[in-house]
């Protein structure tokens, strides 16, 4: 089984990704994650890599692209994998395209996570998590039972991810918008595209995605 997950900062991909992955015994593939894998290896295109970032730029499509066509060879992948993330923009797509024909590998499905981003702005910029033992709170939907102290560990102090303020969210949110937003008719036209709504509980996300797999011809024992 062979997926790609596309949505927005804070849809859910990688929550989905990890559900997908114990349960079909399959790879999840974080392009940041991979980057970082390589080059702390110091293999040889985990250098050409670093030597790029060391001076200030961004990886190019080709090196990615290259990374992605050595990921797919490993064990883990043997029963398929998920790319969470990737791809961002048009060229990377047909540029993934291209090395999967190339590998006789097809995508069963591009699954997109929708989401109202007023909403997604209020879930994300609300978050916040005891800083002495990691408990998650937000200001709307999960408030600690005694004001202030953390019910797990009754820790007094609470932390917020600088990723998490509204601003910022709103930043990444236009990104995506600019930039790989236009990739979800691209695939819609080639007929892999289905949505499901990001912004539902967790469990009903996961039935929908199953839903998707289901219409698709993947099953457990086909994965």
């Amino acid at each position: 089984m062979e997926l790609i997950l596309l949505g927005p900062p804070g849809a859910g991909k990688g929550t989905q990704s990890k559900l997908l992955e114990e349960r079909y015994g399959i790879a999840q593939i974080s392009t940041g994650d991979m980057l970082r894998a390589e080059v702390k290896a110091g293999s040889p295109i985990g250098l050409e890599a670093k030597a790029v970032m060391d001076a200030g730029k961004l990886v190019s499509d080709d090196i990615l692209i290259r990374m992605i066509g050595e990921r797919i060879k490993r064990e883990d992948c043997a029963n398929g994998f998920i790319l969470d993330g990737f791809p961002r923009t048009v060229p990377q797509a047909e540029a993934l395209d291209k090395l999967l024909h190339e590998a006789a590998v097809d995508l069963d499905a591009v699954i997109e996570l929708r989401v109202d981003e007023a909403a997604l702005v209020e879930r994300i910029s609300g978050r916040f998590t005891c800083a002495k033992c990691g408990e998650g709170y937000h200001d709307t939907f999960k408030q600690p039972k005694a004001a202030g102290v953390c019910d797990k560990c009754g820790g007094t102090e609470f932390i917020r991810r600088p990723d998490d303020k509204a601003e910022t969210v709103h930043a990444r949110l236009e990104a995506y918008n600019a930039q790989t937003a236009p990739i979800l008719p691209y695939y819609k036209a080639k007929g892999r595209l289905f949505s499901v709504d990001g912004m539902a509980e967790m469990d009903e996300v996961e039935r929908q995605i199953e839903a998707v797999l289901r219409q698709v011809g993947v099953s457990a024992a086909k994965a």
